[in-house]
């Protein structure tokens, strides 16, 4: 059985809800990511930021990236996957909230990413179409 773990891009970071967009975009930048976990005072996941949030939900909202805190860009409800979850569960959960990165969280702690190019490497071509048809064929 393949797993969450085993398609996951290890070492996913994480901010502070109180670090600013400003330094979240330099951070990812610094990476080479997309997106970053955000977490509240206790280290636990209150959301994602991602490079798409910045530039839809900051910038061209004339919103200061200086000022704006990571956390106000960020859902409410944060998703993601136990890494021992099957390929299979991974994939309906990112099917089912349509998102391209899902978080994976091993004894309460962030472990690592999975994203669109990490399902791309490990499912089949039907999987693989039915994950682009969900995630980019409905409006």
């Amino acid at each position: 059985m393949t797993t969450a773990r085993d398609i996951m891009k290890p070492g996913a970071q994480w901010i502070s809800k109180d670090e600013t967009v400003g330094h979240a975009a330099r951070l990812m930048a610094a990476l080479g990511v997309g997106s970053l976990v955000i977490a509240d005072d206790n280290d636990r996941m209150c959301g994602i930021i991602t490079d798409r949030d910045i530039v839809v939900k900051c910038v061209a909202q004339d919103c200061s990236p200086e000022t704006t805190l990571a956390a106000e860009l960020c859902e409410s409800t944060p998703r993601w996957v136990a890494a021992d979850a099957d390929v299979e569960d991974v994939l309906d959960r990112m099917q089912s909230y349509r998102v391209k990165r899902m978080p994976v969280i091993d004894n309460k702690r962030l472990v690592g990413m999975i994203s669109e190019a990490d399902l791309a490497r490990h499912l089949d071509d039907n999987q693989l179409s039915e994950f682009v048809t969900a995630i980019y064929g409905r409006p």
